[in-house]
């Protein structure tokens, strides 16, 4: 590793390596592009595709969203946006979640959809999609129905769990599980302009109060539809969240619940 150590010195600029540099590291070293991207941020260097997070996210911190290991049930409209931005953030473990194949009526909004994906597994182009935009980050893909039954496995040395379900009852089962296994839970939910964020922590009953009053039956996205650029917002949010709970660091949207207009541009804080 002192040899290792050495070749990132003496091609950096700066504290920065390029990609060609980790990428030749791995090839001189025979070590892979995770264990290379470990090493640079161990060594208080840092990956040069992270230079504009350095303002906000140290490389302490940077080495520290690496470690994480991050779980997204559901790898649709949210989960799409949800999985790119963890990836290009720099979280190094993720886990996708869904046992569902990719359809026409996604093309609208679904950022991993295209006409040559229809039919394909979801969580398998996430692992391609992953694979090229940032090689360093190891995406788990898992093809199955999330459930109360298979939840504890699944979510097993989880730091955060994200909620890109699509009906009701997966997510009150969802939060179950996370309870169950003192795991963080960012939720968010889209219909139509629509959308709304709640972080989770342990021992909250935060998405319990949100549907008090549902009584079964599908959600109301079901009648509003969902365009492009809803899942995009509420995703968004949902990241900035999974952020903050994985660096302990901001006010969380723990205990309230972040609801957005995008018709009328509103947005408002409701107490939980």
């Amino acid at each position: 590793m002192d040899a290792l150590q050495r070749f990132l010195k003496e091609n950096a600029t700066g504290d920065l390596i390029s990609w060609q540099h980790q990428q030749a590291a791995a090839e001189t070293f025979h070590l892979t592009l995770a264990e290379v991207e470990e090493m640079i941020l161990q060594s208080e260097l840092l990956p040069a595709r992270y230079q504009r997070n350095r303002q906000m996210i140290s490389t302490a911190q940077q080495l520290q969203l690496f470690r994480s290991k991050v779980a997204v049930i559901g790898a649709g409209g949210l989960g799409g946006y949800i999985l790119e931005q963890l990836a290009r953030l720099g979280v190094g473990n993720i886990i996708s979640i869904d046992d569902d194949i990719f359809e026409e009526n996604n093309l609208n909004r679904q950022l991993l959809s295209s006409p040559a994906n229809l039919g394909r597994v979801k969580v398998e182009v996430a692992a391609e999609r992953i694979s090229e935009i940032n090689p360093a980050v190891s995406l788990t893909p898992v093809q199955t129905r999330f459930g109360s039954a298979n939840g504890p496995e699944l979510l097993e040395g989880a730091d955060c769990v994200v909620d890109a379900v699509d009906n009701v009852t997966a997510r009150l089962e969802l939060a179950e599980v996370c309870r169950s296994l003192q795991i963080p839970l960012v939720y968010g939910a889209i219909a139509g302009w629509y959308g709304n964020v709640a972080t989770v922590l342990p021992g909250d009953d935060s998405l319990q109060t949100i549907y008090r009053h549902w009584q079964g039956g599908k959600g109301v996205e079901q009648q509003l539809g969902n365009p492009s650029f809803t899942p995009a917002v509420a995703a968004s949010f949902q990241v900035a969240e999974v952020c903050k709970v994985l660096l302990g660091q901001g006010r969380l949207l723990r205990n309230r619940q972040l609801v957005f207009d995008l018709l009328d541009m509103e947005v408002d804080e409701i107490p939980l």
